[in-house]
């Protein structure tokens, strides 16, 4: 059965690569060697060697070009991404400064609480510690105190969609998974089902 997720994967100490069914998990380094058309949707991890990608960001913008979904998560730090700036670090002050707000209500984000996301066992920062400045007509979802961008939807800077968050994977891919007491554990479920709705939205799109 093919898989709607391919996973570009850093495949290293920090990044477990344990994910459902729906995940294809591939080694960043075989990205060029991968027949991609039957994906939907490309997730790239963070800890990947960003500068491989910049050499190789002709794929990734082939995938974007053929009306695809490419969600990373993360700090970018080199050219590999079209038209995603860098990210800047978060000047804290004090923990307040940690902070996540719901910019716009979201089906990805419906029935989590903001302070759910902002705190982890106690502590704030997990979530966010900076940001990507989004473009002009992104859809910024999530944001911190001073309204720096943590999550958007850019719909304009491709013919597909880049779904950019400025921390760890929202997806169920190795690493630490939502705790089901908290009201995050709905993220995952319904990331998915928004990248369902995109791809075909953007099919329909592509008739129009």
């Amino acid at each position: 059965m093919s898989k709607d997720y391919i996973v570009v994967h850093p495949c290293n100490i920090f990044s477990q690569g344990k994910a459902d069914e729906n995940f294809e998990i591939v080694d960043m380094y075989d990205l060029p060697n991968i027949e991609l058309s039957s994906y939907k949707c490309m997730i790239i991890l963070g800890f990947v060697d960003q500068e491989f990608l910049q050499e190789k960001k002709q794929i990734i913008a082939d995938f974007l070009a053929s009306k695809k979904i490419v969600c990373f998560f993360g700090n970018l730090v080199t050219n590999w991404l079209p038209g995603q700036q860098a990210f800047i670090a978060k000047e804290i002050r004090n923990h307040w400064d940690y902070d996540i707000s719901i910019a716009k209500k979201h089906r990805i984000f419906a029935g989590v609480k903001e302070e759910d996301m902002t705190i982890n066992k106690g502590v704030k920062g997990f979530f966010a510690r900076g940001h990507h400045p989004a473009p002009t007509d992104a859809e910024i979802l999530l944001t911190l105190p001073d309204g720096e961008p943590v999550t958007f939807i850019d719909r304009s800077s491709t013919n597909g969609t880049i779904f950019m968050h400025a921390g760890n994977n929202l997806f169920n891919i190795g690493g630490m998974t939502p705790s089901s007491s908290k009201t995050t554990s709905r993220i995952p479920t319904q990331l998915m089902q928004w990248v369902q709705e995109e791809y075909m939205y953007l099919a329909e799109r592509s008739v129009k």
